[in-house]
């Protein structure tokens, strides 16, 4: 599936960046192949328009910010939050502008990011609870650009097999291949829920003093949640009573590279795990997932049934994922996109 072609996928919420960058004055993005850029007003709200001015295409991101409006650093022409054209300078009448506009979009802060949707969104941006519960800190740890596709690093997340060979020096053990009881897979109109349990190594003492566990195995419970289309939630809970909640966003750039924004919550103070050891230690695990992912063909089919990709049971989060993007499409009018054509399926022995 090619994100960039999916008309559908406009109207859903990505996080494009910190808010904190926005401190430096507008920011660009590329969203689904579309160039924005981003701003903070004075009333400290949030706007979103293209970022390409309609005079002679200059981009709005290379200009600056008065009052609440962006400047083109070109011509000067000046465009409000939703995209209106509000001045010329080099009319008689400036403010005479008429319906000169460019694309403007939605834009909200939460969690400590930038949100924007393209189109008219089909449903509200995820829910995340701890972020509400004062027990919980919230540490940003990622922002930084994949050579992959959304989807198949969104898949990647809910997939219970893969730990013990991809993570095999940190928490994963290629003697124990066989992955945890299949999931329940419990789905929901945005997304679905599972849960799932399973023993995991604790390598090291940096590993056991970010986890505050002996080294050796401990067991994980763990809540996986999708928010359709590119966002997971991972609730980990360790016998000891830490959580360890793990937002992942896979915001498509192109259909071949994709921004991957994470932050995490934990129950625990910075006296007990330095934001430092976080990050350090979730870092290992996700160059791990790198390496093999930037590896693989980053157009994902939608299909479900062996052919030209051979599924497993454990596989089953992931086939509902492409089930439910699939009938997403369908009722949006739309046929899946692809980079080349589909290989015919291949009846499995």
């Amino acid at each position: 599936m090619l994100p960039t072609q999916q008309p559908v996928l406009r109207r859903f919420w990505y996080p494009v960046m910190p808010t904190g960058r926005l401190e430096a004055g507008p920011q660009p993005f590329t969203l689904l192949g579309e160039a924005i850029v981003v701003w903070r007003k004075p009333d400290g709200s949030l706007a979103a328009i293209a970022d390409r001015c309609c005079h002679r295409t200059a981009k709005l991101s290379l200009g600056y910010l008065e009052g609440g409006n962006i400047v083109c650093g070109y011509h000067g022409w000046t465009f409000d939050g939703t995209g209106k054209c509000v001045r010329i300078p080099q009319r008689e009448n400036p403010e005479n502008t008429g319906r000169i506009a460019v694309d403007g979009y939605k834009a909200v802060e939460r969690y400590g990011h930038v949100w924007v949707a393209l189109g008219e969104p089909l449903c509200e941006l995820p829910h995340v609870p701890e972020a509400e519960d004062p027990g919980f800190r919230r540490i940003d740890q990622f922002y930084e650009e994949w050579a992959i596709g959304a989807l198949r690093l969104m898949e990647n997340s809910f997939d219970v097999a893969h730990p013990a060979f991809v993570h095999r020096s940190t928490f994963g053990d290629t003697s124990r291949p066989l992955p945890p009881k299949l999931p329940t897979v419990v789905e929901g109109k945005w997304g679905f829920d599972y849960f799932v349990e399973s023993e995991v190594s604790v390598r090291g003492p940096d590993a056991a003093d970010t986890l505050k566990v002996a080294e050796g195995t401990t067991t994980r419970r763990r809540t996986n949640t999708w928010y359709m289309p590119f966002v997971r939630r991972l609730g980990i809970t360790y016998p000891n009573g830490l959580r360890h909640t793990i937002v992942t966003a896979a915001t498509p750039i192109a259909d071949d590279r994709t921004m991957l924004v994470q932050f995490c919550f934990r129950n625990d103070t910075e006296e007990m795990a330095s934001t430092e050891q976080v990050i350090a230690f979730d870092r290992k695990i996700i160059e791990e997932d790198r390496r093999i992912l930037e590896g693989c063909s980053w157009d994902v089919p939608l299909a479900v049934v062996d052919g030209e990709e051979f599924h497993m049971p454990s596989d089953r989060p992931g086939l509902a994922m492409r089930r439910k993007l699939r009938e997403l499409l369908e009722a949006h009018g739309e046929q899946e996109t692809r980079a080349a054509p589909p290989i015919p399926p291949i009846a499995a022995e």
